[in-house]
């Protein structure tokens, strides 16, 4: 017996103990069983004062199993002992382990020999979080997560899919030679160094980008601003194509800009211009400034009709306009780009300058200091190092794309998949992170069979990214908010790897069901721990200032109660080490 009942305040049991404290081992944090005929309770050593244990009630034991919640509080009557070391893993790890169904991450700091595990439908059907500050051991307990999935001996994770946005480079040591230990398993890496590299090149077809993911691209700021793109969009997949396939959409279009400048009012040699501008660049085999319009008597080319006379004026003013609106379709409505066809950066910037002409951005300063934005931001991607990650080789669906990223050189299956952002800013990068996602949520939604190919995305730094930042107000929505919201039911989970959860999207946070939480020190972080994660408790958050690096608090639906675990280590571990200051710094004196 460890004491007697002598109190209860709300669900805390106050126990008397009856024990030379000396003697013992620190109770605090232990487990305790409050045993009285049937029922048993299981509760937490929280403090220990004046000879008094406050212990926090935390779950039931029934037909031999833990259920956490407490439905009926002990008697003062029940015995009250130290829970057996048979009953521990059925509190705070995996009770039966089965192979294909559990995953052990580590050992408990408490008890000694027990390792520490979770049911992987539990946690990696959930969306998770890990958090800590620098040097905590974020990086190694990620690493150790990952490679714990392919280290089992007699069943392998093939169909595993998981995505590392990697934005410091860390993760490629950790898993680049995973195949030696699981044979079956492999490792693929995309970076985005174009000038030294190992890896392949990230490349992304811009033809499968929609107007969402060009508006983010660009850095679109209002919402005005998205007819345009969208009109760009449309023109491309007129403008891009083979002639032969378009040439009446294409006329159509090149018409209809001529005839509004034709009705503009502007002087002669201003409606001239804007002519020679548009069909010097913009032109087909029948539309052009070299095509002729015929006359009784003679023929002239349509820029022979543009002279300016005398007076000042067009003097075939009528004559070509006959002649262009002869090119008219009514029949011919534009639509956006289905990803049939390949088309490139210099593609888009001829559309969106068409745009920009055909939607009179000109005749209003406001519309043309936002169109022209985006035109600066086009052209200065298109002249920058950036441009690479677009340039795609070949045409490709965006079915066969996304199997491309799974597929390794031999044709097998790859199960992580690491993308080095290192080498970009951070809001290129974050551009780079939500195109990827919605790319790999959109093709999750369409499978024939609702979540048979499992996407995990995990987000290094990921308040870099995961942020309350314009989406919402742009587009209507933020794409990992409608991932954390949405995603679960087409297999579509997100993994937050954060030291600034402070930073994070409140929304995407509070669709977390796992957590694993390293030390924290900065207030203002385990403020916002404490208020936006689930299922917190006071206790929890006091441990986060003391915890050794590599220790964690593990909580969530995986995890029966709260439960401190240290991790084992990777084997290799990423590249996350702290600079080696006195090893850089000094050499040996000579002599």
């Amino acid at each position: 017996m460890l004491g007697t009942i002598i109190g209860l305040e709300e669900d805390t049991i106050l126990v008397k103990l009856n024990i030379n404290l000396n003697e013992f081992q620190n109770l605090v944090n232990l487990h305790v069983v409050m045993e009285d005929g049937d029922k048993i309770n299981v509760g937490e050593i929280t403090d220990i004062k004046d000879g008094i244990a406050y212990v926090n009630l935390l779950g039931e034991i029934v037909n031999n199993k833990f259920v956490f919640g407490v439905v009926r509080k002990p008697s003062f009557s029940a015995s009250v002992k130290l829970i057996s070391k048979e009953r521990i893993p059925m509190i705070i790890s995996v009770d039966n382990y089965e192979e294909k169904k559990d995953i052990y991450i580590g050992t408990s700091p408490l008890y000694e020999g027990v390792k520490i595990g979770f049911n992987i439908n539990e946690f990696f059907a959930n969306h998770f979080a890990v958090f800590g500050s620098t040097g905590s051991g974020k990086s190694w307990g990620v690493a150790h997560l990952i490679q714990s999935i392919f280290e089992k001996q007699k069943a392998v994770a093939y169909r595993a899919s998981i995505f590392i946005f990697d934005a410091y480079g860390e993760y490629h040591q950790a898993f680049k030679d995973i195949s030696q230990r699981a044979p079956e398993v492999s490792f693929k890496a995309y970076t985005t160094n174009t000038k030294f590299s190992e890896s392949e090149i990230l490349k992304i077809p811009l033809w499968l980008l929609d107007v969402d993911d060009l508006a983010l691209l660009l850095n679109a700021e209002k919402t005005t601003q998205l007819p345009i793109i969208e009109k760009a969009l449309k023109l491309v997949n007129v403008f891009a194509r083979d002639e032969a396939e378009v040439i009446k959409q294409k006329n159509d279009i090149i018409a209809r800009a001529i005839l509004d400048i034709l009705s503009s009012g502007k002087s002669s040699s201003q409606i001239r211009d804007q002519i020679f501008s548009i069909l010097s660049s913009y032109n087909t085999k029948d539309l052009n400034l070299e095509s002729e319009i015929y006359q009784p008597g003679y023929v002239r080319s349509l820029k022979q009709c543009l002279i300016i006379d005398a007076t000042g004026k067009i003097r075939e003013m009528e004559l070509i306009t006959n002649f262009i609106q002869s090119f008219l379709d009514d029949s011919i409505e534009l639509t956006l780009p289905d990803g049939s066809f390949k088309y490139g950066l210099e593609d888009l910037k001829l559309a969106l300058d068409f745009a920009l002409i055909s939607e009179g951005s000109l005749n209003s300063e406001q519309v043309y200091d936002e169109a022209n934005t985006l035109k600066v931001r086009l052209r200065t991607l298109l002249n920058s190092d950036y441009a690479a990650y677009f340039d795609y080789p070949e045409y490709i669906s965006v079915d066969d794309y996304i199997k491309s990223l799974l597929l390794v050189g031999n044709g097998r299956k790859a199960q992580i998949i690491n993308f080095n952002i290192n080498y970009v800013d951070d809001r290129f990068a974050k551009t780079l992170t939500k195109i990827y996602s919605r790319l790999l949520f959109e093709y999750a939604k369409n499978l024939d069979k609702r979540a048979s190919l499992p996407f995990h995305i995990i987000l290094e730094e990921a308040h870099r990214y995961v942020q309350n930042d314009n989406d919402i107000n742009l587009l209507g929505y933020n794409i990992f908010d409608r991932i954390t919201k949405e995603g679960r039911k087409y297999g579509v989970l997100l993994g937050l790897i954060s030291q600034r959860p402070s930073d994070l999207s409140e929304t995407s946070i509070s669709q977390c069901s796992n957590f694993l939480i390293f030390k924290m020190l900065h207030p203002r972080d385990i403020t916002y721990i404490r208020e936006m994660v689930p299922n917190i408790t006071n206790e929890i958050v006091k441990r986060l200032r003391v915890l050794q690096p590599g220790n964690c608090i593990a909580f969530g639906s995986a995890f029966q109660v709260p439960v401190l675990v240290r991790l084992d280590k990777p084997s290799p571990p990423p590249s996350s080490s702290s600079c080696d200051i006195s090893e850089n710094w000094f050499i040996d004196r000579q002599g």
